[in-house]
């Protein structure tokens, strides 16, 4: 069961289910978001594949595609530790997180892991500015 939270755009991918939510346009998927669902897709053949652009609720220009929550729930986790799980995640978006990515919030489960809690977690409110502008050191 996919969270009431997210309402989105569902796609049925072979008996996969795909959830793609974009904060910053309305429904609006850009050319990031789709590399980082097709490169998922193609790494690890999910059974679910969740993903957020949260870029909106941070200081970024309006469109940016620079701030992301996935949840990928895949057989090829099993067995494998959290550090494993993102390592896999982070290989397969390796050019997006080398360029225009600038936070990737990752939650990698396995199957039997996402039928105990089959959501996706929200992010904080991001602060705005950065240290130098809230003056914290």
């Amino acid at each position: 069961m996919l969270s009431g939270r997210l309402a989105g755009r569902v796609v049925s991918m072979a008996g996969r289910v795909c959830l793609s939510r974009s904060s910053a346009g309305a429904g609006t998927v850009g050319p990031v978001e789709a590399a980082i669902r097709a490169k998922l897709e193609q790494a690890l053949s999910p059974e679910v594949l969740e993903l957020r652009n949260e870029s909106r609720g941070h200081a970024v220009p309006p469109g940016s595609e620079t701030h992301f929550r996935v949840a990928v729930v895949s057989s090829r986790f099993e067995g494998l530790s959290p550090l494993q799980r993102h390592r896999l995640v982070h290989e397969a978006l390796s050019e997006e997180l080398a360029g225009p990515v600038h936070a990737l919030a990752i939650q990698a489960r396995t199957p039997a892991q996402w039928r105990e809690n089959p959501q996706l977690d929200m992010s904080p409110p991001c602060m705005g500015g950065s240290k130098k502008t809230r003056g914290t050191p």
